[in-house]
């Protein structure tokens, strides 16, 4: 992989958080750790192995382990979405990752227009779409960040 994982983790702890007991999310899924939806991402064997009885909580390492491989995850998920994903600015890059990982994959793969115009390279039209989203009504400091970052190719 071609970015600073370190950076990418402590972006995404920075937006998600990090808990360490499981809790319910905003939508009513068992997640723990950062962000991770116990539900429709459950922890693999290794992950389990790791994390011993995660229902009664992980540690800092456990959350940050499960966090590299949801990142790896998502990193493969959003360069098999948008054809250049690797060429873009890594801000771009970050902005489209941040979004699979807090909409999933399949939330997403909805944004065709979003999609079609990063691939066009139409950034600006990219943008507008992410703002005119239901994701940006239901988080819209998060969605305008990821908006900038589309547009500009900075991520702030």
């Amino acid at each position: 992989m071609e970015f600073n994982m370190e950076l990418w983790m402590k972006k995404l702890i920075k937006n998600e958080g990090m808990r360490l007991k499981p809790y319910r999310c905003t939508l009513g899924k068992l997640t723990i750790g950062v962000g991770r939806n116990l539900e429709d991402n459950p922890l693999n064997f290794e992950e389990k192995k790791a994390c011993g009885d995660y229902m009664h909580g992980i540690t800092e390492n456990g959350a940050k382990m499960l966090l590299r491989n949801d990142i790896i995850r998502c990193y493969g998920e959003v360069s098999s979405l948008f054809k250049d994903y690797k060429k873009l600015s890594e801000g771009r890059q970050f902005a489209l990752l941040d979004m699979c990982f807090q909409l999933g994959f399949k939330g997403l793969k909805k944004f065709r227009i979003m999609k079609k115009a990063i691939d066009n390279k139409d950034f600006d039209l990219a943008s507008e779409a992410c703002l005119k989203s239901l994701y940006a009504k239901q988080t819209p400091n998060r969605a305008r960040k990821n908006a900038m970052a589309i547009k500009s190719g900075i991520w702030k």
